[in-house]
């Protein structure tokens, strides 16, 4: 039987793209980022593909939320894509002649200097993905950002790419349903922890990756919904799920924070 894997569609996304990447099989594209989760939970895929973290804007905050907050799931696999921003409108369409330009709010905020310095009269308008975009050129008032990726003939493509830095990179992650398997040999384990609300707490728990030698490739801070002025903290660490060190360190962050919740192992 064909392994099915959720995107976030339509067709031609940038997670289309990460997902070809990830899994082999069947891939489905879904409207929004909560119904990808839904699908995952109610087995309607085996796995689904959600962007965490960008190289211009950083982490992908709705989508950390949602691994945090749903149960029975778990990242096991990564991937970065590159990401190439592209203008998009109708074949004749000029710059001067756009009101209107359409894409993912993280696409608008990446390409923020190109669009304020060739489109400052255009109203940015987010939409649900960047290939979304596509369906909302109708005239040649409107433009869109998205992917390089092939359009059809209606459709002309900028012909480099509009981010603000060239050098623009999407984290992936593919996630399952089931535990956290740290039996498995990893490279990386990706967790999440709150400390007490006094000096130092980060700092101690920080130093038990120091000392279990897990180089931290990320750490990004969220505030706690139900608590002002207090935050998680999503870290992600070079680190052998498998090894007994890191075990060891896991449950030295139980024992010191408040609460550590593994996300991923890949």
């Amino acid at each position: 039987m064909s392994l099915k894997t959720g995107y976030l569609g339509p067709e031609g996304s940038y997670s289309q793209i990460a997902a070809r990447l990830l899994a082999q099989g069947e891939y489905l594209p879904y409207p929004s980022f909560y119904a990808l989760v839904g699908a995952l939970q109610e087995n309607s895929v085996d796995g689904i593909v959600l962007p965490v973290e960008n190289s211009l804007n950083g982490g992908v905050m709705q989508n950390l939320d949602l691994l945090q907050d749903a149960e029975g799931i778990t990242a096991v696999r990564e991937v970065n894509v590159r990401i190439d921003h592209r203008l998009v409108t109708l074949k004749g369409a000029d710059l001067d002649g756009i009101t209107a330009v359409y894409s993912h709010a993280q696409a608008l905020g990446q390409c923020a200097k190109f669009l304020h310095t060739n489109l400052p009269q255009a109203k940015l308008i987010p939409t649900q993905s960047t290939s979304a975009c596509l369906k909302k050129i109708k005239t040649f008032a409107d433009a869109g950002i998205i992917g390089a990726q092939e359009v059809d003939e209606r459709f002309a493509l900028s012909p480099e790419c509009i981010s603000d830095e060239p050098l623009n990179y999407t984290q992936f992650l593919y996630v399952v349903k089931g535990s956290p398997d740290m039996s498995r040999h990893t490279k990386k384990m990706f967790l999440s922890i709150t400390c007490a609300h006094k000096p130092g707490s980060l700092m101690a728990a920080l130093s038990v990756f120091a000392d279990g030698g897990m180089n931290l490739t990320k750490i990004e801070s969220r505030p706690i919904k139900d608590r002002v002025g207090e935050y998680r903290f999503f870290i992600e660490a070079e680190a052998d799920c498998a090894l007994p060190h890191t075990r060891s360190a896991l449950n030295s962050l139980g024992n010191m924070c408040s609460s550590v919740k593994i996300l991923g192992c890949y």
